[in-house]
Formats: C-alpha cells, sequence, structure tokens
C-alpha cells in the first residue's frame, strides 16, 4: 500500500472517530442525547479549546516541560535499559544472582513510587524524570536481555571460527541482534515516559500537561480534560514517528526493513 494512501485511512478514521463522538453529543436520539456533554464535551468544543491554547501561546509553557521530562525520562532509562540489558545477558552469573530483585522491582506499582520521588527531588522536573526512567527502563531492560539471549549459537560459533573476539562480537553479532527487540521496545517506552511525566505532573506540579489535566479536573472543566488528553496523543504520535525514523536509518541493513506502506 502506498504511504499516501495509508495515511488517508489513517485520517479517515479519526474522522470517523470524531463523527460518531459529534452525533453521540450533540443529536438529539429518541429525544435525548446518548451522551451527555457535560460529561463528554464535544470534538468542535474541544479542538476549539485545543486551538485557543495554543493560539493564546498558554498551553506551550506546559508543553515545554513536558517535552523535556519525557526526552529525559526516555534517554535516561533506555540507555540504562539497553546498557544493563547488555551486561546481565552476557553475564550469566551476575543474571542469575539479580533475577529475583529485578523482577521484585519491576513489580512495584509505580504510582507508589511518585510521592516518594517527590520527596526525594523535590515537584521538579527530577521527580517526573525518575517516575518515567522506572517505567522506560525495565521495558529496555527485558527486550534487550532477551534479544542479547537470542543470538543464534551457530551464528557465535561461526564468528569464533573466523576470529572474532568479544569487543567484535559485541559490535558485529549481539549489537545488530539486539536492535530488532531495542526498538521494538523504545515504541512503547515512548509512551510509557510520557505517562511517567504526566503522571508525576498530576500527583504534584505547578506546571506541565499532567498539571494541566489536573487543574481542568478540580473545576469540571471536561473540555479542557480532553482537549489535555488530545494534546498528548498528538504528542505521543509525533515522539514515536522521531523514533520510527531513526529506527528505519539504523536497521537499513535489515531484510524486510523497508515497509510495504512505502512499496507501490
Amino acid at each position: 500500500m502506498k504511504r499516501p494512501t495509508l495515511l488517508a485511512l489513517q485520517l479517515a478514521v479519526g474522522l470517523v472517530m470524531l463523527l460518531v463522538w459529534h452525533v453521540l453529543t450533540t443529536v438529539p436520539i429518541g429525544g435525548r442525547k446518548l451522551l451527555d456533554p457535560f460529561f463528554f464535551s464535544t470534538p468542535l468544543d474541544v479542538l476549539a479549546r485545543v486551538w485557543k491554547d495554543f493560539y493564546a501561546g498558554t498551553i506551550w509553557r506546559h508543553l515545554g516541560i513536558t517535552l523535556l521530562e519525557t526526552v529525559l525520562a526516555f534517554v535516561f532509562g533506555s540507555v540504562g535499559g539497553i546498557v544493563f540489558g547488555f551486561v546481565f545477558a552476557r553475564g550469566e552469573l551476575i543474571a542469575a544472582v539479580f533475577d529475583p530483585y529485578i523482577k521484585a522491582a519491576n513489580a512495584l506499582p509505580r504510582v507508589v513510587l511518585a510521592p516518594i520521588f517527590a520527596l526525594w527531588f523535590g515537584l521538579g522536573i527530577w521527580s517526573k524524570v525518575a517516575l518515567g526512567f522506572t517505567l522506560v527502563f525495565f521495558i529496555v531492560f527485558f527486550n534487550v536481555y532477551q534479544g542479547v539471549r537470542e543470538v543464534s549459537p551457530t551464528i557465535l560459533a561461526n564468528a569464533r571460527m573466523l576470529g572474532m573476539n568479544e569487543r567484535q562480537l559485541l559490535r558485529h553479532v549481539y549489537w545488530p541482534a539486539a536492535l530488532t527487540w531495542m526498538f521494538s521496545s523504545l515504541h512503547t517506552a515512548v509512551g510509557f515516559a510520557l505517562v511517567g511525566a504526566v503522571v508525576g505532573e498530576y500527583l504534584g506540579s505547578a506546571a506541565g500537561l499532567g498539571y494541566k489535566i489536573h487543574e481542568a479536573e478540580s473545576v469540571f472543566d471536561v473540555t479542557g480534560v480532553f482537549a489535555g488528553m488530545m494534546i498528548l496523543a498528538v504528542f505521543v504520535i509525533v515522539i514515536d514517528a522521531v523514533v520510527t525514523a531513526i529506527e528505519k536509518r539504523l536497521l537499513v541493513w535489515r531484510p524486510g526493513t523497508q515497509s510495504t506502506t512505502t512499496q507501490g
């Protein structure tokens, strides 16, 4: 399928969803509206609020703060997950010793950690970065770990027969093998980095998209809540597109990298 066709279909799905939302909240059926606009707002009101926030410039500061927190959480969590994933995958003793602790740490509910991080790092950006880090790290860690462990023993044996040392194996065998797993996790990690930032702002902050959503909720401004959610959705799509572009650049060697969406 050609890319313009795919984009048109994706846009059509979004428009249909907005149309259904509009009908359910504005058109009376059987004498009453199926969805009360007080609780669900309307798409036109939400889009108008988004436009107003951007046009007036009130959202830019909050968007910038959330973007900074998301990027820092994503970068730190991804780098940490990649490094520790490789270390644990290549060190069987380390992996065996720390296995129960890693699983226990991963099982901790992150929302419980948010107030603790607020006490440790304050209500600034670093408590949100720390929360996002805990969400991103384990996703990337487990995928990189599994990717390195999944390297074919036959490939390793052949590489060693050709005289490759551990450093060369890391560069030419383990790293390419882990890239596919790593980018698979990074697409998920983008959303979780944003979740960490927004949840942290929601629980305690003076700025950011999470703060704006919490502020709207506190005065029963449903339109403001949905406007914030819509901005967040677009925000994630844009960041994920950046990750996809980097993935295509680094995995250009992989068979089948050219997506069917770009084929005629």
